[in-house]
Order: structure tokens, then C-alpha cells, then sequence
């Protein structure tokens, strides 16, 4: 692995560990409930993210040049929620863009096992191709589309292999409560943790994140669970203990609820005044 490559991946996996923080939600589902204006949801968070993925209409118009955080890009799109199929994917971004932008590395998604899975491997082969030339690692997302019932052991271990066979630097894939270590182990590369659905509850984040870490994912690509929360800021302090700090889940909701108490004792005082 050569520096530029060596450096990128430190920029955006700090220790060997990594907190990202997803907001490229709108290029397939437009405003997104929480993230309407994007770079006003994301400003309190930046000191608790190692980098922000996102497309690049939203680096432009949202993410201040001169106080940002490394930028995983993201590079796949042309479909929508409501086109006929999320999978049918191409590469949206020139490797000349990826290096204007200044981006850490950027991100693709394949979508094995759909009718366009030809079409999204052999994105994510180009991509790769091009961007190793200048050293800009490249991040395979595991996309299933609407079908969330393909996120079992198995399959996910599937994909996760076949992106890194590509080459992909890193692969993103969801957790699952069953066999996870499996996944990991079979993946010759970094595993990161999606976020997937919004969960019911902070004590369900802190659990499912705590046991990826533990069965050796090196972080998470969460957006919704954070800043979809009540209290995104000490959702994402508790979260970034248990990535950086290998907190256990009781020690992270207890950072959460100090977070919380913190903000509504502030707005309190506010209300007083």
C-alpha cells in the first residue's frame, strides 16, 4: 500500500477505527425527515464523526470548506424511491471531481443478487481501477434495496467477500444479530457497520453497534439512528465511546442520558430566562 492510500485511510480510520457519519440519504429519497437542511443537522455533530459521507451537491452546498471533517463521497446514484428498481445504479462522479472535492475516499454501492448486480460489480471495478491509480481507497456499500430480508449471515458474507475481491478498501455492511463474526472474518478487509432502519430505541443502537465491534467490525456508517434521535449530540458521544473508547453498552447510555440531561437542564435554564 502506497502513502497517499496509507494516509487517506488514516485520515478516515483514525487508530484503526472509524465513525462516519451518513448523510447521503437524499440522492435516492430527496428530504429526508432530520435532514432537510444538511449542513445545519450535522454542525454539532462534526467533533464526534471521523468523517462524513455524502454526495457531492451536498459537500458543495452544505459542509463548510474552511471547518470540515474527511469526506467519503458518495459516488453511486440515479435511481429514487419512487423508480421501479434501487438497484439499477451507476457511477455518478469522475475520478477528476473525487480529486477537486479533495475527498478522503468515496463509496459505491452493489446490489448482489439483483437483476443489476453485473451492472453495480462492475461499478465498483472501474471505480476501483481508476481511483488506485491516485490512491483513494475505495468503499463497497452492500445495498439490498427494499429488500431487508436478505440481511442474514450468509448472504451479507457473500457480498462483503466479493466487493474485496474487486478491491474495494473497505466494505459497509449491515449488522446481524446471528453469525456477524462470520461476516467479519470472511472479509479480507476493514467492515464497517451501516445503520439501516431507524430503531426504536438508543439502547438498540448501543447494543447492536457494541456487538459488531466486539465480533471485529472497525466502526459504523450510521445516520439515521443519530440524527434522526431527540438528542443527536449525545447520541453520537455515546456512540463514538464504544468505537474509539471500546465502551460497554451500560457505560454508553449512561454518556447518552448525561448528554441528555445536559441539554434539557440547558433548555430549562433557557425557558427561565
Amino acid at each position: 500500500m502506497d502513502w497517499g492510500m496509507k494516509n487517506r485511510l488514516s485520515q478516515v480510520m483514525p487508530g484503526g477505527r472509524c465513525f462516519f457519519m451518513a448523510m447521503d440519504h437524499g440522492y435516492f429519497q430527496g428530504p429526508t425527515t432530520g435532514l432537510e437542511k444538511p449542513g445545519e443537522t450535522i454542525k454539532p455533530l462534526l467533533p464526534y464523526v471521523d468523517a462524513l459521507f455524502c454526495t457531492r451537491g451536498a459537500l458543495r452546498s452544505a459542509i463548510d470548506p474552511l471547518n470540515s471533517k474527511p469526506i467519503i463521497l458518495r459516488v453511486s446514484g440515479c435511481t429514487s424511491m419512487v423508480g421501479k428498481d434501487l438497484a439499477d445504479e451507476e457511477v455518478t462522479t469522475s475520478v477528476e471531481e473525487i480529486i477537486r472535492l479533495n475527498a478522503s475516499a468515496v463509496g459505491v454501492s452493489v446490489f448482489i443478487g439483483s437483476d443489476y448486480e453485473k451492472q453495480t460489480l462492475k461499478n465498483l471495478s472501474q471505480l476501483v481501477n481508476a481511483c488506485e491509480t491516485y490512491g483513494i481507497p475505495v468503499m463497497a456499500v452492500t445495498a439490498v434495496g427494499k429488500e431487508l430480508e436478505k440481511r442474514e449471515a450468509r448472504y451479507l458474507a457473500l457480498c462483503c467477500r466479493i466487493a474485496a475481491e474487486l478491491g474495494a478498501r473497505a466494505v459497509k455492511t449491515y449488522w446481524c444479530e446471528k453469525d456477524f463474526d462470520k461476516v467479519v472474518q470472511g472479509c479480507p478487509v476493514p467492515v464497517v457497520i451501516a445503520g439501516g432502519p431507524k430503531c426504536e430505541t438508543e439502547l438498540e443502537v448501543l447494543e447492536f453497534v457494541h456487538d459488531g465491534i466486539q465480533k471485529g467490525a472497525v466502526g459504523i456508517n450510521l445516520g439515521r439512528n443519530v440524527w434522526q434521535n431527540p438528542n443527536p449530540v449525545a447520541m453520537a458521544k455515546a456512540l463514538r465511546a464504544i468505537v474509539h473508547e471500546s465502551a460497554s453498552v451500560k457505560k454508553a447510555y449512561e454518556i447518552f442520558n448525561e448528554g441528555k440531561q445536559k441539554l434539557e437542564s440547558h433548555a430549562g435554564r433557557q425557558v427561565l430566562q
